[in-house]
């Protein structure tokens, strides 16, 4: 997404609101580069997430403003954020700042491509790399449930948070990988029926 807008040097059609959800998701589930050092290759991942997210708010709100499409990224993030810190708050594994952080990640990145999706419902449609962008963070997820089905098998790991927050990322996922597969991989744009 970074690259498609700095080449495009636009980010029409792209939600400025989802971005910040994205860093505000990476932030607060990286925080522990602060507490502990899990590996060079862990820590320079988490670098790159939250760097590129900042970096895409920056392309969106402050170097290719003149393109965003506040018009249509109406979404009340708000209705997402509350309930989700709230949320995290109540059913979390410790209560603790850290852990109460990382569930906030967790809830907060499930529910984080509604205003792309919002957007897109009210345009009508979207470019073809902003639809692969957002199959592909389906994909990210819907593959997660899979990794979750193995470690419960073969490692008699399970985490109830991760999974119910992965499980209802997916299901909002559904219709939009609906449309992808009957319109965008046969070639066609994707425009929501009006």
């Amino acid at each position: 997404m970074l690259l498609k807008i700095w080449k495009t040097r636009s980010c029409a059609g792209i939600s400025g609101k989802s971005q910040l959800l994205f860093a505000l998701v990476f932030t607060t589930r990286y925080l522990d580069l602060f507490t502990a050092f899990i590996s060079f290759y862990n820590t320079s991942m988490k670098l790159i997430y939250i760097a590129c997210a900042y970096a895409t708010v920056h392309l969106i709100y402050m170097k290719f403003k003149a393109t965003y499409d506040g018009n249509h990224d109406t979404f009340r993030v708000e209705f997402l954020v509350v309930p989700v810190g709230g949320l995290s708050f109540l059913v979390n594994h410790d209560f603790s700042p850290l852990e109460i952080l990382w569930t906030f990640s967790i809830y907060l990145e499930s529910v984080a491509i509604l205003p792309q999706l919002f957007m897109i419902s009210k345009t009508g449609e979207a470019e073809t790399i902003t639809t692969h962008y957002l199959f592909f963070l389906g994909l990210y997820r819907a593959l997660y449930l899979i990794n979750w089905i193995w470690r419960y098998y073969f490692e008699g790991f399970f985490d109830l948070i991760a999974v119910v927050a992965g499980v209802v990322q997916t299901i909002l996922y559904c219709d939009f990988f609906y449309l992808y597969v009957t319109k965008v991989l046969k070639g066609k744009k994707l425009s929501l029926p009006a």
